[in-house]
């Protein structure tokens, strides 16, 4: 089976992503080298295509970095192979004055001249008639209403800043607090469950308040061989649940994997993952959802999320998720080893929390308030070598009541506590001023007070 246009656009947008969080050469990846590991290299055609397929998903400044990377290889290195010199320069072209910024423009300029200077005036042109574009917005953007406009900015501002901390985080550029390490233990659980005296289980603390603890060696290599021949003959493109009952939704680029759901009364072997679940967190799995299998391949990435439904998503009062309450606590079960990247990073926290095979991370989604966690704000990084599987297992409010009862405190959805800052390891001053400014400033809070 050959694979399709659907297969080819989604293999361009990963290998932008990639590039993207983990700052990936273009000619270093063209000519076969990913993070030290050599594979085939790629022909001018290959670099054409993937431009071409990227200039048409819009995602016109990736498209530029591998039209050029074609016309290097033609210029430099004279390769030919099915190549059309002219289809290349129209598409340069159109990709410029697409992307709507003189700056960018101008910096992407000097490449394109240093290969081919007849390219100069027709770039020329179009920075001229960007400029008149500017300045006609400038004015058109005075008579506009001004707190849709600046609703807007917030919002775009936040996320684009977000998506660089998620960045670093997957790079491994942000390391947890010295405060927060140096509290850390590692022990045996063993008072959760009798069954558990004569088997306790490893716990390490990953973070403390809100506590993410890593339960080692919680699943077999046979248990999750067999989880992953159910899920195959299940999986669907992973979507963002619109509808909890049946947990339906839509395809979005928010989250590239494939997922598929597994319920208890499938298999006697989810059915005891199930209890060792109850087991391990101590909490009722009367509410809890079915085991949820997930695989990302290259560049397969969740983005920035929460697991319990905030305020204004929340199910409608008919809805069965409704009744069950919301997510109180996510079990994460690693079912591989991750050659590179496949990050667990926690946002707010500063926290990046890589695949164990075998181990699950567990923390709860809830204040004791029963409102919503936004500290526990999380994404899992783009996968850069190797396949990623794993597998999510969601516990509700219902059954819970005795277990985690409520305090005396009511801590509400949107105040987030405050956090000691984590330690940033990169040289780039400006990088690091941003993700200063992140952590000190509350970082996602600041969206909820903006009622966003």
């Amino acid at each position: 089976m050959f694979p399709t246009l659907e297969d080819l656009t989604g293999s361009a947008l990963a290998l932008s992503r990639l590039q993207d969080t983990y700052h990936l050469d273009v000619t270093i990846l063209a000519n076969g080298r990913l993070t030290g590991v050599t594979q085939s290299t790629m022909t001018i055609n290959d670099c054409f295509i993937l431009g071409r397929v990227l200039f048409e998903e819009k995602y016109y400044e990736h498209a530029l970095h591998w039209l050029i990377e074609a016309l290097r290889k033609y210029k430099i290195h004279n390769e030919s192979y099915n190549y059309s010199e002219k289809e290349n320069r129209k598409y340069i072209i159109q990709a410029l004055y697409s992307l709507g910024d003189v700056k960018t423009i101008l910096e992407i300029t000097k490449k394109i001249v240093a290969l081919d200077a007849d390219y100069l005036e027709p770039i020329d042109e179009i920075i001229s008639f960007q400029k008149n574009v500017d300045v006609h917005n400038h004015i058109f953007n005075k008579n506009e209403n001004r707190e849709k406009t600046e609703y807007k900015e917030i919002f775009a501002n936040y996320l684009k800043k977000e998506k660089i901390v998620y960045e670093a985080l997957c790079r491994g550029d942000i390391k947890r607090s010295d405060q927060i390490s140096k509290r850390l233990k590692c022990s045996y659980l063993s008072d959760n469950h009798p069954f558990l005296k004569l088997g306790p289980i490893k716990m390490e603390q990953v973070y403390i308040a809100p506590d993410v603890i890593m339960f080692h060696q919680v699943i077999s290599d046979d248990e999750i061989e067999h989880i992953k021949e159910l899920a195959k003959t299940e999986f669907e493109r992973s979507v963002i649940v619109t509808e909890p009952k049946n947990h339906t939704g839509m395809p979005a680029n928010d989250r590239i994997s494939k997922t598929s759901w597994i319920y208890d009364h499938q298999s006697p072997v989810v059915k005891r993952i199930t209890q060792r679940v109850a087991d391990f967190t101590g909490l009722n799995i009367i509410s809890a959802e079915p085991l949820q299998v997930a695989n990302y391949g290259i560049g397969g990435h969740f983005t920035p999320h929460f697991d319990f439904f905030v305020k204004s998503q929340r199910p409608s009062k008919e809805s069965k998720m409704r009744k069950l309450g919301n997510r109180i606590a996510t079990v994460l079960f690693y079912m591989s080893e991750v050659a590179q990247g496949g990050a667990t990073v926690f946002t707010e926290l500063g926290l990046s929390v890589f695949p164990v095979k075998n181990a699950a991370v567990f923390w709860m989604n809830l204040h004791p308030s029963g409102e919503g966690d936004i500290a526990t704000r999380h994404a899992a990084c783009p996968v850069l070598r190797g396949s990623k599987w794993v597998s999510n297992k969601w516990i509700h409010q219902v059954g819970q009541e005795y277990i985690r009862p409520c305090t005396t405190e009511y801590q509400k959805e949107e105040v987030k506590r405050k956090f000691p800052k984590p330690q940033f390891k990169t040289s780039n001053k400006k990088l690091e001023q941003l993700l200063h400014d992140w952590f000190s400033n509350g970082g996602i809070q600041n969206l909820f007070n903006n009622n966003i």
